[in-house]
């Protein structure tokens, strides 16, 4: 075989291998974007200083004037889902509301970058669900890292160690530890729901029970401004269609395509980046409370780690 020759049949691999690695390295690209959507939430929140029932409330609001359009084509497209799949989402939503209300109130008590982190106490909550539910062991890994997660949401609150001026880590603590039990109930049921051959659909009911849930508490709670006004409005609307729809429908999309613990350890770019984004709009925590962050990024890291094709399904990031 002459030189031409082998270059010949060697070039269709060649520009097969770059296609596949083009293709490969997309979805790396776009839950890298997703989760940089997603790590941006609670800065948008903050920033719009509204408080947790108007914020919680408004985020689910504005992104049903995305969701329902594309569920409705989606409806239209493969047909109606299950009624029993629809009362899970429904359920599930019911739980997001009331995250998404204690979730702002802990940024508005610990700070955008601490509240993130906290939120990822559902990794804990979540195995405890399924052992109560369905009876699945938990694994020596979790009884093991358990502990370390519950220590370093303690340290990054600042409930242990010195907190932040001007924060209260007792309420931060105790927000965040209901927004992450929440959180993982609402993960939980949508799990069970499953999308089936539906993709929006089951994000924009749950979307919808949500924005219920988060009227009714922040009702409530701290009241519903309807008419926050500027730059509320646009800090807002930012909260909804790039922390939510957008980060939805990167991620989602996304995430089926790569092994497992890929997907983990990309979605734990989430809180590094919303630590990262707090120190930009003045936030300062503590060394303990820094280290608590990185305890538990360190902790849902390990417990996520999987060895290919066995890992645990990678769980979406909230989409609501």
């Amino acid at each position: 075989m002459t030189v031409q020759e082998k270059q010949s049949s060697a070039g269709p691999d060649a520009n097969g291998a770059r296609r596949t690695g083009g293709a490969a390295a997309r979805p790396v690209m776009a839950v890298i974007a997703g989760s940089a959507c997603i790590s941006a939430s609670a800065v948008f929140l903050k920033l719009s200083g509204t408080n947790a029932g108007t914020a919680a409330f408004l985020r689910c609001a504005l992104a049903l004037s995305v969701l329902v359009p594309l569920a409705a084509r989606e409806e239209r497209r493969v047909g109606t889902r299950p009624l029993r799949y629809r009362a899970m989402d429904l359920g599930a939503g019911v739980l997001l509301g009331v995250d998404m209300v204690f979730w702002a109130a802990a940024v508005g008590t610990v700070g955008a970058s601490v509240a993130t982190v906290l939120l990822n106490l559902q990794v804990v909550v979540f195995p405890l669900l399924a052992r109560l539910v369905s009876g699945t062991r938990l694994s020596g890994r979790f009884v093991l890292l358990a502990p370390l997660m519950l220590t370093g949401v303690a340290l990054a609150s600042g409930a242990l160690g010195r907190p932040a001026p001007g924060s209260d880590p007792v309420a931060g603590v105790t927000f965040g530890a209901v927004a992450g039990v929440t959180y993982a109930g609402y993960l939980f049921l949508m799990r069970l729901g499953g999308g089936r051959e539906h993709t929006v659909s089951p994000v924009c009911s749950s979307t919808a029970a949500a924005a219920v849930a988060a009227a009714v508490l922040g009702g409530l709670w701290t009241g519903i401004d309807l008419d926050p006004g500027w730059p509320a409005w646009g800090w807002l609307l930012a909260l909804s269609l790039v922390g939510q729809v957008l980060a939805w429908l990167l991620i989602t999309t996304a995430l089926p395509r790569l092994a497992p613990h890929t997907g983990a350890a990309l979605l734990l770019l989430q809180p590094v980046l919303a630590f990262a984004l707090g120190l930009t709009i003045g936030e300062h925590p503590t060394p303990t409370q820094t280290g608590g962050c990185a305890l538990v990024v360190a902790a849902v890291w390990y417990q996520s780690r999987a060895a290919r094709g066995t890992g645990p399904k990678v769980r979406s990031p909230r989409a609501g």
